[in-house]
């Protein structure tokens, strides 16, 4: 009973967020002060909230967003409530892991010289980083080249609020000169489900306008559990922000040691995605390819048999997320299971190849785009209900993704190709959850008129 007792209103006492004042802006202050922001707001609607008003106080109707193509979903609400329209990057694509990696520098410089000759250029580049297997970009050479367009870059970094505090970590977003940041404070830090933050730094972004797009987004009866949450989060790191993650990063560095001497599981590491600077050392991406095994198979052996529950399950691997809560019981809970997939499977699949093995999968399902509508058209659109077998080459109606990791992989406006519904049909084969469509079945599916 007692978070019910904590469950206020916006008392006199703790401030409020419309008009912000009191302790609410006191501690949102407190985040700035930790994290290196010029201000830092709350947020309840989790990073979702932050994304889609980074991208509207960036971008008008009509405005070009430079974004990664397998962006979180809620880039493309954003672009729903913004008007804005997408420039896709493909980012590089490893098909024996079925992952897909960050965007470059080079990418970054394409997209807007591919602007320049249609005689414009994007308000804003998207970029998420570090992605949800923890693959990070090189965001000190993109800023500095966006800026030189006197362009902002907002990064989605979801899973990187942990960023920067520890001497072997990826440096931060906002290290590296990001103008917008949205961190999922509950992810890998220590607050309650569905509270995030939103941080700016610099001054190309007009800052009353990010005011202005969270009043619109944001609840105006916020849950103070979530608010105190964030707080304390913010307090736990505050006290020994140069040591809180040696016993994570000392576990993290064990447990790949041990992970590495098991035959027949591959660990996610610089080889596959060798175009990026890091590897969030928190995450370890395991596969099972050389066992016969998918990730789904590996997962639900694990979790029947060791109690191990991993952050994301693909169909070539897993990932595991370490910790500020991670003991090294967990960890040990792990390594066995993984022993014992190894001795399970691996007699029957003969001697184990030190190379690659071909995957042999499908490419990558949304790298052959074709927009005919905007996001925003074609979700105003009239439509129609049809067969899944009859909605190749109609306009999809509807967003259509996996999830996790949230990457759409048809979107509103978009031609429907067979390579995506072969992709969606497999991941649904597959026990996966696909988010979005009126359908979760995928017999049918919404398509413009």
């Amino acid at each position: 009973m007692r978070p019910f007792l904590y469950d206020l209103g916006e008392l006199p006492e703790l401030g409020s967020f419309f008009p912000l004042e009191g302790p609410i802006m006191e501690a949102q202050k407190e985040a700035a002060k930790l994290f290196g922001s010029s201000e830092t707001w709350f947020l309840v609607g989790g990073t979702t909230c932050g994304i889609q008003a980074a991208i509207m106080a960036t971008c008008s109707p009509g405005d070009t967003l430079i974004l990664p193509r397998n962006s979180h979903m809620s880039a493309i609400s954003a672009m729903i409530l913004s008007g804005a329209l997408p420039h896709y990057i493909f980012p590089e694509y490893d098909s024996d892991w079925e992952v897909a990696g960050g965007v470059t520098p080079s990418q970054i410089e394409k997209a807007v010289k591919e602007l320049e000759t249609k005689g414009t250029k994007a308000a804003a580049v998207f970029v998420t980083s570090p992605t949800y297997h923890g693959i990070c970009s090189d965001l000190s050479a993109i800023c500095h080249l966006c800026h030189s367009y006197g362009t902002p870059v907002i990064v989605d970094e979801a899973h990187g609020a942990h960023l920067g505090f520890h001497p072997q970590m990826p440096k931060s977003a906002l290290q590296q000169g990001a103008d917008l940041v949205v961190q999922s404070t509950h992810k890998v830090l220590c607050s309650l489900t569905q509270s995030s933050m939103l941080h700016i730094s610099g001054s190309i972004v007009n800052r009353e306008r990010i005011r202005r797009c969270l009043q619109i987004l944001q609840s105006t009866s916020p849950s103070m559990l979530l608010l105190a949450s964030l707080d304390a989060a913010r307090a736990q790191i505050s006290k020994n922000p140069e040591t809180i993650f040696n016993e994570a990063m000392e576990l993290s560095t064990e447990a790949k040691s041990s992970i590495e001497k098991i035959p027949g599981i591959s660990l996610l590491d610089f080889p596959s995605f060798s175009s990026f600077p890091a590897i969030d050392p928190m995450r370890l991406t395991l596969g099972f390819w050389k066992l016969g095994l998918s990730g789904y198979e590996a997962d639900e052996i694990l979790s029947r048999d060791q109690k191990v529950i991993p952050e994301i399950v693909g169909t070539r691997s897993i990932t595991i997320v370490i910790s500020m809560g991670t003991c090294r019981d967990h960890l040990l809970r792990l390594v066995a299971g993984l022993k014992q997939l190894s001795e399970a499977f691996l007699p029957f699949l003969g001697e184990v190849d030190d190379g690659v093995i071909n995957s042999g999968q499908e490419p990558l399902p949304f790298t052959n785009v074709s927009v005919q509508l905007s996001v925003r058209d074609a979700f105003f659109a009239s439509k129609r209900r049809v067969n899944i077998r009859e909605s190749l080459g109609e306009i999809c109606g509807e967003l259509i993704c996996p999830y996790p990791p949230g990457t759409p992989v048809l979107c509103p406006g978009e031609i429907i190709t067979e390579e995506a519904l072969d992709y969606l049909l497999g991941v649904r084969v597959n026990f996966g959850l696909i988010a979005g469509p009126s359908d979760p079945t995928l017999s049918s599916i919404f398509v413009c008129e």
